[in-house]
């Protein structure tokens, strides 16, 4: 992630770990003839001489200047947007009728509009302004029919009854119905409780679409990380169509997700909540290898025996039914704990420790609950239709799938950011693969870390396949230039050719973003054998980046093979293929079962709370 402006080089990511420059060459001590050498040569008020060869003279050196750091995205005390008075004067002051007549019918807004002097409503601020819009021009109910609630009134009360089943909270939607009988001597009393039931039903069910399709809290405001669209919202457009349907279930159902990955969090979520904890216990602090004994082994089989599948259970379920009591970790169980760990996304290694309990038993109920719960939120800051073919990374359990008509044409682990170098949470559109990449050194990596070596060996990048340009695109000699004279401010860009040891490996797939994030290949093939693989400075590495660029173009990989021996080169994408780097610690396969994992940036707690803050303003001032 994180590349400077105005280049096609800083279009490129900050995902990178410095492979070419950590494994190259030691740095060499500065000695004191060298840098007379180098002053006499290019600075110190000494007439220089024009230079020969390819790069044109760098320009006078700036004195020496104290080194800043580039900092990346930060994590923010979440702001509850507060709520508003809605301010009824507008429709009080409408023109009132020559007459009333009670009737069961023909009941405006303007006949009742005196019951709304001095009742204290509060909603959101957009929801208080588009609801007193929407009634001051069109002033009829839409809840109320003659003196009674009607029966979409019914059907939106159940509705906003059932927000617990979209893991919303219900008493953010509350509301009561007037009772239906009343007296004549009592219409007054009757068309004050009418008009305010009709307005704060209005301002429960936009909070209720507004949060249905767009999730309760602006993900933009946890952190620099997270980069979302808003979603269109016009309260006004959403009670008129409400005013002209007697489907409101099939309305605000709409209003949710309309993917099968929201529906199969629901139905995790219902199962939850009917659930008895977590039966089978297991030490977390376990480590059992081939050969070893544990009184915790038992344990370990039947958590592999309660969740396994009809093909697991073909394969393995013989030996599990036969050792189910045994202490003793021998050979037979060795290929049945092995490609369980498989199946789990961890590496098959035969060792049982802690990673695997882990994965086996899961976290408590209390927790998975919090984890399908806040991926509710979550995926509402998405498309409601995901789209196919899609490109669907998911950080937390390190993997990125090519989907494709409802199946997972290719999967392959990934390796994502660092906690100092967090990937960011997005979405956006595949465009081009490069082949052979250069890789553009990203000012934030230019700054932090390879200026140091820089000050002290400005020749380094020549020797190690780098290419230094100035403003105008012209060569520079790395070993020519003051390196340390211009603080964060350098002037030049960096890439890195293409070679063996770029860190881009042979390959990227760009989907050009702020955050400078893409796919790419790496040289650092034995991260992807471990579990927690969190080690980039926020780019996508790819395991398959073959399959992967074969995958997205629609093509082969004999295809992207093929190109790769033709040098470096561009390929546009010619199909909409949308990508999801996303962070979810609850995430359902395409088969409908959700997977659990572990929260690797710790943003579950931040999102948590934010809600919990939202709730609690919510709750209290509308209360």
């Amino acid at each position: 992630m994180g590349i400077s402006s105005g280049s096609s080089i800083r279009r490129l990511g900050l995902g990178i770990v410095m492979t070419a420059f950590a494994s190259s060459l030691v740095i060499p001590a500065a000695h004191a003839e060298q840098k007379d050498l180098f002053q006499l040569l290019f600075g110190g008020g000494v007439k220089k001489k024009k230079q020969s060869g390819e790069f044109p003279a760098a320009p006078a050196k700036p004195k020496q200047r104290v080194v800043a750091k580039v900092t990346g995205p930060s994590y923010y005390d979440y702001k509850v947007e507060g709520l508003a008075r809605v301010d009824f004067a507008k429709l009080r002051a409408l023109p009132q009728p020559a007459a009333f007549e009670p009737s069961l019918s023909g009941l405006s807004i303007a006949e009742a509009a005196a019951g709304l002097e001095g009742f204290d409503l509060t909603a959101e601020k957009d929801i208080a302004k588009g609801l007193v819009d929407y009634y001051a021009a069109n002033p009829s109910f839409i809840w109320v029919s003659g003196f009674t609630a009607n029966g979409r009134a019914m059907e939106a009360v159940r509705v906003l009854g059932d927000a617990g089943s979209h893991g919303l909270e219900p008493d953010e939607y509350a509301i009561s119905v007037p009772p239906a009988a009343y007296s004549v001597d009592q219409t007054a009393a009757r068309m004050r409780d009418l008009v305010q039931f009709e307005m704060t039903l209005s301002a429960r069910v936009l909070r209720y679409v507004r949060d249905a399709q767009g999730g309760r809290i602006d993900p933009n405001k946890l952190s620099g990380y997270h980069d979302f669209p808003a979603k269109a919202f016009d309260p006004a457009a959403v009670l008129a169509t409400l005013a002209h349907t007697q489907q409101v279930r099939t309305f605000l159902e709409s209003r949710h997700p309309q993917n099968a990955e929201y529906q199969a969090l629901r139905v995790e979520l219902e199962a939850l909540e009917a659930s008895e904890e977590n039966a089978i216990v297991i030490d977390p602090r376990l480590v059992l290898k081939p050969g070893q004994s544990s009184a915790e082994l038992p344990n370990v089989l039947a958590a592999i025996a309660r969740d396994m599948d009809d093909a697991f259970g073909g394969e393995h379920g013989p030996v599990l039914a036969r050792l189910a009591e045994s202490q003793d970790y021998v050979d037979e169980l060795v290929p049945v704990i092995k490609a369980k760990q498989e199946l789990l996304g961890l590496k098959g290694d035969g060792v049982i420790g802690p990673r695997t309990v882990a994965a086996l038993v899961g976290s408590s109920k209390a927790d998975r609950l919090d984890k399908v719960k806040l991926a509710l939120e979550q995926i509402r800051w998405l498309p409601s239709d995901l789209g196919s073919p899609r490109v669907f990374i998911n950080q937390p359990a390190y993997m990125a799938s090519y989907i494709e008509g409802g199946e997972a044409k290719l999967t392959t682990r990934v390796v994502i950011g660092t906690r100092a170098n967090q990937t960011s949470f997005f979405y956006d559109e595949i465009e081009q693969v490069d082949y052979n990449p250069y890789w553009g050194v990203p000012r934030s990596i230019l700054i932090n870390e390879m200026l140091p070596r820089l000050m002290g060996d400005p020749g380094y990048l020549d020797r190690a396949g780098y290419e230094v340009t100035d403003s105008k695109g012209r060569r520079i000699p790395s070993a020519s230039i003051n390196w340390g004279a211009y603080g964060a401010n350098i002037p030049y860009d960096v890439r890195q050719t293409p070679s063996e040891a770029n860190a881009l490996g042979e390959l990227k797939i760009l989907f050009p973003n702020k955050h400078a994030i893409y796919m790419h290949d790496t040289p650092s093939k034995s991260l992807f054998d471990k579990d927690v693989r969190a080690f980039s400075h926020g780019c996508i590495r790819l395991a398959d980046p073959r399959g992967m660029a074969a995958a997205v173009l629609g093509s082969t990989r004999d295809y992207v093979a093929g190109k790769l021996k033709q040098g470096h080169s561009s390929e546009k994408v010619s199909r909409k293929i949308p990508v999801y780097v996303s962070y979810f610690t609850a995430w359902p396969d395409l088969s409908g079962k959700v997977e659990y994992f572990d929260d690797v940036y710790e943003r579950d707690a931040r999102l948590k709370t934010a809600i919990e803050k939202t709730d609690a303003v919510r709750v209290e001032v509308s209360g």
